[in-house]
């Protein structure tokens, strides 16, 4: 029987001393890290389609990664929100 194991990227990571929810944290680290832009800032994930970087998804990703830290929800940010506001939010 074939090894279907995969090594995640998260698995890797160091899990930051304030996550509440390590593997919400874990899952959402492993969705951004195949959103990052690429050379010509559009997401290269083929689910996408070549969203302008950062795709929704992206944002999401982010988002929970901060809501595992015990973050509070806000609103979602949109691609209309200016990028300080999205850093912000997403941080």
């Amino acid at each position: 029987m074939p090894d279907t194991t995969h090594n995640r990227s998260s698995q890797d990571a160091v899990l930051p001393d304030d996550v509440t929810d390590p593997l919400l944290w874990r899952a959402a680290y492993d969705v951004a890290t195949a959103h990052q832009p690429d050379e010509s800032g559009r997401c290269p994930s083929l689910l996408c389609g070549g969203q302008a970087a950062p795709c929704d998804t992206l944002v999401d990703a982010r988002r929970a990664m901060h809501l595992a830290r015990g973050g509070t929800p806000t609103t979602r940010p949109t691609r209309d929100t200016p990028a300080r506001d999205r850093h912000r939010e997403a941080a």
